[in-house]
């Protein structure tokens, strides 16, 4: 299985990125996808996941409102649409997957993911 996520970038605050994420190994609707971010001298943390078929989301309070994640399975890709940019959401950013997922609820540590992306760097300027 392989993750590969791309679009990030330097911007001002408030602006918009897009990251996308595409998967490839295995069918896509079998994975609960996530994103994570880590910045310099930082441990990796939760920013969204969402199912397997896209009807449920989940969100770190330090994004929500402002980033959205969604996917398009027939594209074997995942996105995380992020608004309202800001310096502290500068940090590399991780698509993660989880096959078949039993979870109850979307879950949100790194542990819970078997299958990470290389990263993406968004950088924010004030």
């Amino acid at each position: 299985v392989q993750l590969q996520a791309f679009g990030g970038g330097s911007v001002q605050a408030g602006d918009s990125v897009r990251l996308s994420c595409v998967v490839s190994g295995r069918i896509f609707s079998d994975f609960t996808m996530g994103w994570f971010r880590q910045a310099p001298g930082k441990e990796r943390e939760f920013v969204a996941a969402i199912s397997r078929r896209g009807g449920s989301t989940d969100y770190s309070d330090s994004v929500k409102g402002r980033f959205t994640i969604s996917r398009d399975n027939a594209k074997n890709t995942v996105y995380l649409f992020m608004n309202n940019l800001n310096p502290v959401d500068t940090a590399n950013y991780y698509c993660a997957g989880k096959w078949r997922s039993t979870y109850l609820n979307l879950p949100r540590t790194t542990g819970s993911y078997t299958y990470w992306g290389q990263g993406t760097q968004v950088t924010v300027s004030s």
